[in-house]
């Protein structure tokens, strides 16, 4: 799956729930989307946190080339992050994990910042799951479906897990022709939890489930039985 910017917990519940997670940065970047923003919650509702990123005259761009625009951008969202969460029961538990992450961030890559991040996350969460690029197990093949495939066969994979929207372009007989199990993780059924202005949100980033519940977290994710 592509790297995002503080992705939603279901994200993390994929994580965890597989051997190893690719980062398919390979990807071309896609405007307006997940890979350089996410939602958060504020008492006027749900508002994007955003990276800036380079993108004039770069539109067929891959991820893993998208370059950040404004060196400044940690020291903006941590400041709109402490407004709105400084209050939360847990957010001063998990400062010390995210502060340095904004404040003292240097890089240029939006692949390298993703990926700091979402291994943070897994850290307080106590994910081990083997995290890699796509990027490591170059040349690729062309092709969605068949592009996939040959990963999983590169990194020895004998079962793949997909989010559940790739099952609009996935051709499930390439996987079944190379001895590939394919199945689809499901994101229906989240319980909601204690969650701060207004109604309740599920698809913003994991910052509000780990700031409003903290160690209680898992509680409320599907694969930490």
């Amino acid at each position: 799956m592509q790297s995002s910017y503080i992705p939603w917990k279901g994200y993390f519940d994929l994580i965890n729930a597989v051997d190893e997670f690719i980062l398919y940065d390979d990807m071309q970047f896609t405007r307006r989307d997940w890979r350089n923003r996410n939602q958060i919650k504020t008492p006027r509702g749900v508002e994007w946190l955003t990276i800036p990123v380079s993108v004039k005259g770069r539109y067929l761009q891959r991820i893993c080339d998208t370059r950040i625009s404004d060196a400044d951008w940690g020291t903006k969202h941590w400041s709109t992050l402490q407004h709105n969460y400084s209050k939360a029961p847990c957010f001063a538990l998990y400062r010390p994990v995210f502060e340095p992450l904004y404040l003292e961030n240097r890089e240029a890559a939006l692949s390298e910042v993703n990926r700091r991040f979402i291994a943070a996350v897994c850290g307080v969460l106590g994910i081990t799951t083997q995290l890699s690029w796509s990027m490591d197990y170059r040349p690729l093949t062309e092709g969605k479906t068949a592009g996939l495939v040959a990963l999983c066969k590169r990194a020895g994979a004998t079962h793949y897990l997909s989010g559940p929207r790739a099952r609009e372009y996935i051709e499930p007989q390439l996987f079944e022709e190379a001895g590939i199990a394919l199945s689809y993780f499901d994101y229906e059924g989240y319980p909601e939890y204690p969650q701060r202005f207004g109604s309740f949100e599920h698809g913003v980033s994991i910052l509000d489930l780990l700031f409003n519940t903290g160690p209680d977290a898992p509680r409320y994710m599907k694969t930490f039985a």
